[in-house]
């Protein structure tokens, strides 16, 4: 079996499972500086791609290779594959669901943290020799701990349900929306309370992003959704940058009705320097943490979103249903 490889060689090779000798499959190695229509026109015979979640597979890619049988997310992202061309075309399309939850919960939970307590603004006025002065400023303005917070979680997946799961020691308050809610038994295992997603940007004082990118969510925090938040609350984002209007975040951070925002994924990225998030006016920018879409990238996630796609193609070569399929099939 050929298997065509669209992401860095370094990275499958450190993260190959033990069993992947056993498979005997080749792999063709596709950068992401590279074509992938280039490379699948020169090896038709692919019969499944592996993909980071950052590039587009699409149906013209799919009418190259007529051997194909599984398209793997590299990640839990599938956005950008062509979900109702490989249907229809009887291709599996998986993904990595839950590999990266704890990563991203630590990572979310951090970047709480850090645009609570001065992460940022208290190392540079370190490095600046500003330490008593900032200590000052800091104990006369009634600094917040995480665990008086209340905490909105948009979404409640996996990677939501972990970071409630290191929230609650903390003591905060939990709440959630989801489209569809959890049944009352999930509500309290994780001591948790559902919100319509107004009532939630209108009570929290953090506000969490953990959903998916589509129709109905893209742009979901927008400048209607912002007038109900409440005021002085944190945005955190370390799900799809996609999920929130840049510009209209941006103003409400300026104008203050945002306290402060925690972003860990763009729209776009790469993200250039002029981002509407990024190049902000100084006030603005000492209340942003930004983070360079970091929150899954551990070695435990890549160990178990390696383990998991080269176990699909061990299943798809047994002429087996692989996991987590995204597309219906």
């Amino acid at each position: 079996m050929k298997v065509l490889i669209l992401g860095p060689e370094a990275r499958y090779r450190r993260y190959a499972p033990d069993f992947l000798p056993q498979l005997g499959v080749e792999q063709v190695f596709c950068s992401i500086d590279q074509s992938p229509l280039q490379t699948a026109a020169a090896h038709p015979d692919i019969q499944v791609i592996l993909a980071d979640a950052v590039i587009p597979v699409t149906g013209e890619l799919m009418d190259l290779l007529p051997d194909l049988r599984l398209i793997h997310s590299e990640g839990v992202a599938f956005h950008l594959i062509d979900l109702e061309s490989a249907r229809a075309r009887g291709i599996y399309v998986c993904n990595n669901k839950g590999c990266n939850a704890a990563s991203v919960a630590e990572h979310t939970v951090m970047l709480m943290l850090m645009a609570l307590r001065h992460g940022v603004t208290g190392h540079q006025a370190v490095l600046e020799g500003r330490q008593f002065q900032m200590k000052e400023e800091v104990m006369a303005s009634s600094a917040p701990e995480l665990g008086e917070q209340r905490i909105g979680l948009v979404g409640f997946g996996d990677i939501a349900q972990a970071t409630a799961r290191l929230l609650r020691p903390f003591g905060c308050r939990l709440f959630y929306y989801t489209a569809h809610r959890r049944p009352p038994e999930v509500e309290e295992r994780f001591s948790i309370t559902y919100l319509p997603l107004e009532e939630l940007a209108a009570q929290c004082d953090i506000l969490s992003l953990h959903c998916a990118v589509n129709e109905r969510t893209t742009h979901m925090v927008n400048g209607e959704l912002l007038a109900h938040v409440k005021p002085g609350a944190i945005l955190v984002n370390t799900a799809r940058g996609a999920l929130i209007d840049n510009q209209a975040v941006r103003q409400a951070l300026i104008e203050g009705r945002l306290g402060g925002i925690a972003i860990d994924t763009f729209d776009p990225e790469p993200t250039p320097a002029d981002h509407p998030l990024v190049d902000l006016p100084p006030e603005a920018a000492a209340r942003a943490v930004l983070s360079p879409h970091l929150g899954g990238n551990t070695g435990g996630s890549f160990r178990r979103s390696h383990h998991t796609m080269w176990s699909a193609v061990r299943q798809v070569m047994a002429g087996q249903r692989p996991e987590f399929i995204v597309n219906g099939l």
